[in-house]
């Protein structure tokens, strides 16, 4: 039975100075981890940016196309892999959370909107003319990556904050619900389904724990989601669901047990109404592609 590779920091180092932090140009990465081609998950953080070239990037079951300023930003626990041209040129960073967070203290890697749910959008495209205002930071971000020089980490960390201030205003400018005032709710809420979708399934939870009305948190999810709250419960369940299945480590009845259902056959119809096909069907298209 086949189960998707779990990669940490240290699995792509390769003498670097700094252990806890990988930096890399994207041909580099691919002649020395040519692993990284199948899919995968990480459990740091994970940043690519591609200058030239054309292909595909496989995040969590949605398939994005690849072309120069193209910018991915993964999660942990993220199921990734990628088909790329054989041109393929660009940067790559993995940094754990607790690097970061304990380096800027006060400032939280989940301070930033793209890194804070698994509901965003992980890709964004630089324009030709807007890529000169992040390409440098990777370009000295690579410079810096192996020098034995006093501050050298501090200064890797800097860069790589330079990056997500870069994508957090292109994001900005993409997203108009990025700075509406029940975005933070929203935030906690996301949260707080990532933390408690196996157990808790019901919107009344959630906005006790928001201390809000059930009422209310319908009203800001749609407004700002464009789902009800059922929606976005669902949506998280049916997304570690796809997770399970494409790990093949379990039958279908356990993995609708390990989320929390009794009853197996609600599980089927939640899971078809939400994806138009069955968990067993699903998990036979995964096995077929890879």
């Amino acid at each position: 039975m086949k189960k998707y590779p779990v990669y940490d920091v240290q699995n792509f180092q390769c003498n670097a100075q700094h252990d806890d932090l990988y930096v890399n140009t994207f041909r580099e990465h691919l002649l020395t981890h040519s692993f990284v081609e199948a899919p995968h998950r990480h459990n740091s953080y994970l940043l690519v940016f591609f200058t030239h070239g054309l292909g595909s990037h496989e995040i969590d079951f949605d398939t994005f196309e690849i072309q120069p300023g193209s910018l991915f930003v993964l999660q942990p626990g993220q199921i990734h892999n990628w088909n790329l041209s054989e041109d393929i040129e660009g940067f790559i960073v993995i940094f754990s959370e607790e690097t970061y967070n304990l380096y800027f203290g006060n400032k939280k890697i989940e301070d930033y909107v793209f890194y804070a749910s698994a509901s965003v959008k992980p890709e964004l495209v630089f324009s030709k003319s807007e890529i000169p205002s992040i390409l440098p930071y990777f370009e000295l971000l690579n410079l810096e990556k192996n020098r034995q020089q006093i501050f050298s980490k501090d200064k890797i960390l800097n860069l790589l904050d330079c990056i997500h201030i870069a994508i957090a205003r292109k994001y900005g400018l993409s997203e108009a619900h990025n700075m509406h005032p029940y975005n933070i709710k929203i935030e906690k809420f996301e949260k707080f389904v990532s933390q408690y979708f196996r157990e808790n399934k019901l919107p009344s939870f959630y906005a006790s724990l928001l201390s809000i009305t059930p009422k209310h948190l319908n009203r800001i999810c749609k407004e700002i989601l464009g789902k009800t709250p059922t929606e976005v419960i669902a949506n998280r369940l049916v997304l570690e669901a796809k997770r399970m299945l494409s790990d093949r480590q379990l039958s279908v009845n356990e993995i609708a047990d390990k989320l929390g259902y009794d009853d197996y056959s609600y599980f089927t119809r939640l899971f078809k109404k939400q994806t138009g096909t069955t968990p067993g069907a699903f998990r036979n298209v995964k096995k077929s592609i890879n």
